[in-house]
Parts: structure tokens; C-alpha cells; sequence
């Protein structure tokens, strides 16, 4: 399902923010509300974001005044406001953004299951409400997904796509490549109140909010102690006050009557609320008015003890979270960091991947002293214990709920190191921050290749990331526009080429352990391999030809191979990414698994295949589906000279880099 045209129902600051992302992506969006007033609010608030966005960029040298007034009026050109439902009879996917009851919404549902082609997917911006009671509003149920932006939508860049109980996998893939379309980081959730980011939040939140009023500790000193520990990129006050106090009293109270008193609900929020007083958006005053508190308490907290709670019960709920079958490992780091500003490029780190660096084992301690003391919402969860008792705490023993690095000693290549492990090698991609294969990374790779052919002792190799967050993203496009197409880009299609028939052809048995994104040439390496194991929160895609390219290591040959002539076509000609539970279902991937698994079931499809006979082991690879994918593979090295030479390449690289939509001419 593809989206030419969206829609966004209910005005005002937040759907202004939302129709403003869509609008800059280059997409029509309508915004539509029962008021003209609040449709001119949504229009203002987009016309104010968008000139600020540009101003910024004016700024910096970036591009004229000029350029930014006509950029402007193009953004603000596929902006159309209504009052009524005249202008969706051509919509393709529709986000509801009215107010947060059930009532209203189940309403709306109606209205817009009545005004759209069948077709169009029926999206709710909730953060917390039922997607499947709104979908039995509508005659397409498995049309209908959560599609939950954060405040403010023109900043913040998560998006969670909530999947109800009769959300199709279509309905969710469409989505989550819409998300993708307009410049947003998606991850994908099931149905439960809080969904993942404002679940953890709230738990952690609920813990500071209980310890403040039971012993009335200063709000000030609270929050300078959670931001100078850098658990948080703020203090719980502070923050609440800059998203609205209403705002946070809801979804508290929401989660308080669905999960009970673990989830704390803070009295003087209540109160605050009640006369008015939201924060930022009413003038200012909330927690704090003009620097200082307005609600009681002056005692100093021990700044330990909460960080010990904040910590702990973000993690619970994470695990829980997994537990539950919500969300993937993968998927709740990536929410805190795009959805809570978790960044660990300023030293804050989301809940699993901080665990990994704190240590499993000092996690369980801490989370059994605090359940001695505070009680049952502290117990330690399942998953957590386990990996303890598996001696898995981290990055200190290689494998937490990440797996890391041990690269063997002595002299390492640069961008992949290699780790033996008995008959067993580890290729690490380690070009950070997201692997793109760089023309280096092919160098290293054939390095770390060579050692392992000639290790008699070694029978099979994993390909793995040591970004927790990401497999490969592709090739390193600005690497690849400074070659000469003819000469230095040929050279290096050569190289890899002659490297990755080498993974299927040698009697070396070679696995991709996907964790995450695998797109253009981080697919084609996992193709190249004999088998691609992968995470829940993996996501594939040959997204070349948005640039005007096709794929050049491979894509056009083995993927028909993997997934069908038809399959293959579709991926390499529309670019889309697809998740983990269709590329099973395709048999683009031998396996998914849980995240936190992926490495060891990885590690055991190695250990399985390294005790095979290895002259039949290679042998069985040669024979296999024996062809002319050498011929394919010349024809596809030619295609792609012919197409990287092109003005189109040009112009959709150009694109790509100056993150703007491209323009093509054919020529």
C-alpha cells in the first residue's frame, strides 16, 4: 500500500505539527477539523515550524532567503484545510489527532470509514488508547493502526505504529514505510495501555513522583540530581512541566487504573491540573513558576537511591515489555532514544543497552535490594535472571541483551575485527555509527575472510554488528560519489563481487545474524550468506532506487533466488522496507528470534554447521541451485555503472544527501 495523498483529522498546535511533516516530505496532506478556527491554528502552526526550520538553515548559509521563501510556499502548497470530508475521497492513509476519549474517537472512525477509499489505512495518534476498539468502529478493522507521534511532532522523531488485534502485517508494513517517508524513525508495538515509550516513562516517573510527596524532597533537587546523573536528559518536574501537566496527568492516571499502584499517580499534578496550571502551555507556571517550586517539600533526596529506582523500574517495564510479546528489544531502545531523548552521544543510554554497560548481575542486585525494601514493583524479571544465570552481564562477558565484540589479539583490520571462537569465527562490522559499507569495510572484511580460510581449525563464520542498533544501512553513498564509476567503482563491484560468491562457494559455512536494519548493501551481504538469522526488530529493504541506482552487490540476482522472480521485482522496483515476519514468511531469513537471542542462536547454527564434513559441506554449496548467477552478476555490475552514471543518479544522490525529494528527468 502506497501513500500519494494523507489526511489528518483534529487541528490545532499538535495536527499542525503532524500535516507540517507530511507536507515537508512532499506529500498532499488535508488537515480537517470541525472549527475553522482550530483548521487556521493547524495552518499557522505549520507555517511557524516550517519558517523556523528554514530560518534555521538561512542561518547557517545553507540556502538563501530566496530559496527558503519558495521552499515555503511549497511546503504550505500541499497543506489544504477543510471543515469538511469533501477532500478525502482520495486519501490513502488518515491520522485521527482529536481528543484522547474513546467516544470521540469512535466517532471520528466512522465518519472517516464512510469518507475514505477502501483502501486507505485509518491510523490514531492515541498515546494510550484501545486501537482495536476503534478499529470495530469501522467496516476494515485490519486497516486500522495506532500511529502515535510525540510532542512536538516537528522535532521529535519517533513514531510508534501500534498494532491491534486485527492489524494486518500489510497494515503495519505500510505504516511503518510511511513513517519512514516523512523523515520519522518508526518502531513497531502491540496493543497495551502506554504502549512502549509512555509506559517506561510513567513507571520511572510514578517511582520519583511516590518518593517526593512520601518524604517532601525539593523538587529542584531532584531534578538536577537525575540530570547530573544522566539518567534522563532532564528532570522528571522540569519535563513535565515543558509537555503539559494535563497532558502527563492523563496517560498517568490512564496507566494507574490499568495497572494498578505501581504506577503512581502524584497529588500535587492532580491538584495543578485542576486549577490550570498545565506548565509551558499555560504562561509557564506548573511544578515550577519563575525558577522556583510550587508545591511543597525542601528535604535533599539521596540521589542515589532514586537513580537506583528510576533505573531499575525502567528496566522492569522494558523487560516486561518484551515479556509480554509488545515490543522487541531493539525496538523499546530505539523508542527511548528517538521518544525520551535518551541519546549516547551525550552519555544517555536507553534501558537494555545501559543494563549491558552497567552489568546484568549489579542490575538484579540492586532491583532484589529494592524489592526487600519497596516490594513487589521492584521484583526482578524473568528475562533479566535468566541472562544472569546464563552468565551473560554484559559488555564485560561479550553478550548481554546486545552481543559485543572480543576481538581475537594481536593486529585488528579497521572496520571489522574478528573473533574465534573454537571452530567458530565472528566477522564484527564495526564502522560506526550505522556499518555503511564503506569501501574499506569490503578491504576488512576480505581480510578478516582470508584469516578464516586459512584457519583449518574454523568451519563457519558469523557476520554480526557491534551497533546494537543496526545491521548495515548500505553503501556509504558520499564514498561512492567521490569514485570514478568506470575505474575505482568498478574495482570495488569486482572486489565484493568476487568476495561474496567466495561466502557461497568456499566450504565455510557463513551466517548474518541480523539485528536491526539491513538496506541495500548490508541485504546484499546477508543474501550473500549460506543462511540469515534474524532479530524480531529486523527490517529489510533494497531501497536503491529512491537514488536513481539499483543495487550493485548482488540484490538483483540473489534475491530472486530467495524470495521469487516476483517477490524480488517488487523489492528491487518499489524500495520499500519490509519487517521481520514477512522476510520469514518470503524466505528472504532461515529464522526469527527474539533479539536478546539472536547472537546465540546464531552462534548454534554456526557450531551446527562447523561439525559437518567440510569437503560435502562445500560441496552441497556449489551444487546448490546451481545457475548463471555469474553472468547475472556481470549483468548486474554494468546495470549499475550504467545507472550510477546517469544525471538521475546524480540527482537522486544529490537528494538524498541534501535530505530533499528528487526530481527526476530520465536522462
Amino acid at each position: 500500500m502506497f501513500v500519494k495523498k494523507a489526511a489528518v483529522v483534529g487541528g490545532g498546535t499538535m495536527g499542525g505539527e503532524i500535516a507540517q511533516a507530511i507536507a515537508a516530505a512532499d506529500i498532499p496532506v488535508v488537515v480537517k477539523d470541525i472549527d475553522q478556527k482550530f483548521v487556521d491554528a493547524a495552518l499557522g502552526k505549520a507555517r511557524a515550524v516550517t519558517q523556523g526550520q528554514l530560518g534555521g538553515q538561512v542561518k547557517k548559509e545553507r540556502i538563501t532567503q530566496e530559496q527558503a521563501d519558495a521552499r515555503l510556499a511549497e511546503v504550505m502548497g500541499n497543506i489544504t484545510g477543510t471543515t469538511s470530508y469533501a477532500e478525502f475521497s482520495d486519501v490513502d492513509f488518515v491520522i485521527e489527532a482529536v481528543p484522547e476519549k474513546m467516544e470521540i474517537k469512535q466517532a471520528v472512525f466512522r465518519e472517516i470509514d464512510a469518507a475514505t477509499p477502501g483502501h486507505a489505512i485509518l491510523s490514531s495518534n492515541t498515546s494510550s488508547l484501545s486501537i482495536t476498539e476503534m478499529g470495530e468502529a469501522t467496516l476494515r478493522a485490519d486497516k486500522v493502526c495506532g500511529f502515535h507521534f510525540f510532542y512536538p511532532a516537528s522535532i521529535m522523531p519517533l513514531v510508534e505504529v501500534i498494532v491491534g488485534e486485527d492489524t494486518s502485517q500489510e497494515t503495519a508494513t505500510a505504516a511503518y514505510n510511511f513513517a519512514q517517508a516523512i523523515k520519522k524513525q518508526p518502531i513497531v508495538c502491540g496493543e497495551v495501555p502506554g504502549f512502549v515509550v509512555n509506559r517506561i516513562l510513567m513507571a520511572t516517573m510514578g517511582e520519583i513522583w511516590r518518593a517526593q510527596e512520601e518524604n517532601g524532597l525539593s523538587l529542584k533537587a531532584i531534578d538536577a540530581a537525575m540530570a547530573e546523573a544522566k539518567v534522563a536528559p532532564m528532570g522528571p518536574f522540569f519535563l513535565t512541566d515543558l509537555l503539559g501537566l494535563d497532558t502527563v496527568f492523563h496517560v498517568a492516571e490512564h496507566l494507574n487504573r490499568s495497572y494498578g499502584d505501581s504506577f503512581y499517580v502524584h497529588a500535587g499534578l492532580r491538584g495543578l491540573v485542576g486549577e490550570g496550571k498545565l506548565g509551558m502551555k499555560s504562561g509557564g507556571e506548573g511544578f515550577f513558576k519563575d525558577g522556583e517550586q510550587t508545591i511543597p517539600g525542601d528535604a535533599e533526596p539521596d540521589a542515589q537511591e532514586l537513580i537506583d529506582m528510576f533505573t531499575s523500574r525502567a528496566l522492569i517495564e522494558a523487560c516486561l515489555l518484551v515479556e509480554e510479546g509488545v515490543s522487541s528489544v531493539r525496538d523499546i531502545d530505539v523508542g527511548m532514544m528517538t521518544g525520551a531523548g535518551l541519546d549516547p552521544r551525550k552519555g544517555l543510554l536507553p534501558p537494555f543497552w545501559k543494563a549491558d554497560v552497567e552489568g546484568l548481575g549489579q542490575m538484579l542486585e540492586k532491583m532484589e535490594r529494592l524489592e526487600e525494601k519497596y516490594g513487589d514493583r521492584f521484583a526482578p524479571p524473568v528475562t533479566l535472571k535468566r541472562l544472569v544465570a546464563q552468565g551473560r552481564l554484559g559488555i564485560a562477558t561479550g553478550q548481554g541483551f546486545y552481543a559485543y565484540p572480543q576481538p581475537d589479539e594481536g593486529e585488528q583490520a579497521e572496520k571489522v575485527l574478528l573473533e574465534t571462537r573454537g571452530d567458530v569465527a565472528i566477522a564484527w562490522l564495526a564502522n560506526a555509527p550505522m556499518n555503511a559499507v564503506h569501501p574499506q569495510v569490503i578491504k576488512d572484511l576480505k581480510t578478516v575472510w582470508e584469516k578464516v580460510k586459512a584457519d583449518e581449525g574454523v568451519h563457519a563464520m558469523v557476520i554480526a554488528s557491534t551497533v546494537p542498533i543496526v545491521f548495515s544501512a548500505g553503501a556509504d553513498i558520499k564514498a561512492f560519489t567521490q569514485m570514478n564509476p568506470e575505474t575505482e567503482g568498478r574495482e570495488l563491484l569486482d572486489s565484493a563481487h568476487a568476495l561474496f560468491r567466495e561466502f557461497e562457494t568456499e566450504d565455510v559455512a557463513t551466517i548474518a545474524a541480523v539485528n536491526a536494519i539491513a538496506f541495500g548493501g548490508g541485504c546484499e551481504m546477508a543474501m550473500a550468506c549460506d543462511f540469515r538469522i534474524a532479530g524480531e526488530a529486523a527490517v529489510f529493504g533494497q531501497p536503491e532506487i529512491k537514488l536513481g541506482i539499483i543495487p550493485g552487490f548482488g540484490g538483483t540476482q540473489r534475491l530472486p533466488r530467495l524470495v521469487g522472480e516476483n517477490k524480488a521485482l517488487e523489492m528491487n522496483l518499489v524500495g520499500d522496507a519490509i519487517l521481520s515476519e514477512e522476510a520469514l514468511e518470503i524466505g528472504l531469513v532461515n529464522r526469527v528470534v527474539p533479539d536478546h537471542e539472536l547472537f546465540e542462536a546464531a552462534l548454534m547454527w554456526a557450531e551446527k554447521l562447523a561439525d559437518q564434513a567440510p569437503i560435502a559441506l562445500g560441496q552441497v554449496k556449489q551444487v546448490s541451485h546451481k545457475g548463471e548467477i555469474d553472468a547475472g552478476i556481470e549483468a548486474e555490475k554494468g546495470g549499475f555503472v550504467a545507472a550510477f552514471s546517469s544525471e538521475d543518479a546524480k540527482e537522486g544522490i544529490g537528494a538524498f544527501l541534501g535530505k530533499r525529494t528528487p526530481k527526476w528527468s530520465g536522462k
